[in-house]
């Protein structure tokens, strides 16, 4: 059988909606490993929101986090990092632009380092957790390295117009996508960002042809990495513009969809 590369989103993927991984997934991709083939996770959570999945499936992969602005190898000191970040000029037209009247907050991310534009409430302290510095404050003023991401929680009525212009004002900069949940987030990231770039970066290192990548998502940011895979598969609970463009779909996260799908395409038994 061929050498695969299996590459797997986390939210709404690999998780459950508790956060946490199903048993059977977990023997999936154990069973994937032993049996010759590679395992990672392409995810938009940082490092440090992701770094305990790595370790619960023991891999030994790079790790793409950000959606492809940073890609790096928790295990392997001597790969070679990439980092895509935002330029800072665009970043700080951006916050200008959005800060008064446009957002509820905004949370910058230059890899693990956190800064807010008003204080975090109890709402958005998760991206603090595990940080390694949070800064809350002027971001115009603290913001002084280029970010890896910016996060716009946009007020309800203004959500359309600030994603209309960041279309139209910075899409030579940047690329935008909105989440599910929370409600009203808009992502903002380097324009040459995607989990594709990643995996073409990962897959090269591991000598594994593009052909030859399995990747599992749900999200608009998934997008780019579904069409890319040879085979790009889409849960059963992902937004129907990534069905569209997946080669097949599988059960959803809360059905083991991903040890359902490999258990069937690589003989494996979970």
């Amino acid at each position: 059988m061929s050498r695969y590369l299996i590459a797997v989103d986390l939210d709404g993927t690999l998780l459950r909606d508790d956060k946490t991984i199903s048993e059977r997934n977990v023997r999936a991709l154990q069973a994937a490993r032993e049996a010759g083939h590679e395992v990672m996770i392409a995810t938009g959570r940082p490092q440090r929101h992701s770094i305990m999945y790595y370790e619960e499936l023991g891999l030994t992969t790079p790790l793409i986090n950000f959606n492809g602005a940073l890609v790096h190898h928790p295990k392997d000191p001597s790969y070679a990092v990439t980092h895509r970040p935002i330029p800072l000029k665009t970043a700080h037209e951006i916050i200008e632009e959005v800060s008064e009247t446009k957002a509820h907050n905004i949370v910058v991310e230059v890899t693990d380092h956190v800064y807010f534009h008003k204080d975090p409430q109890e709402f958005y302290s998760p991206y603090a957790e595990r940080a390694l510095s949070v800064t809350s404050g002027n971001l115009l003023k603290h913001l002084q390295e280029e970010p890896t991401s910016l996060l716009i929680h946009a007020t309800k009525e203004h959500v359309d117009n600030v994603r209309a212009r960041l279309n139209k004002v910075h899409a030579e900069a940047v690329l935008n996508r909105q989440w599910r949940m929370p409600e009203h987030m808009i992502e903002v990231m380097s324009q040459n960002t995607s989990k594709a770039l990643g995996l073409r970066e990962v897959s090269k290192h591991l000598g594994i042809n593009r052909k030859n990548i399995i990747a599992f998502g749900d999200e608009e940011n998934d997008l780019e990495m579904l069409d890319y895979v040879g085979t790009g598969v889409a849960m059963a609970n992902a937004i129907s513009q990534l069905k569209a463009v997946a080669d097949e779909v599988t059960a959803s996260n809360m059905e083991d969809g991903i040890a359902i799908y490999l258990e069937e395409k690589l003989g494996i038994k979970a």
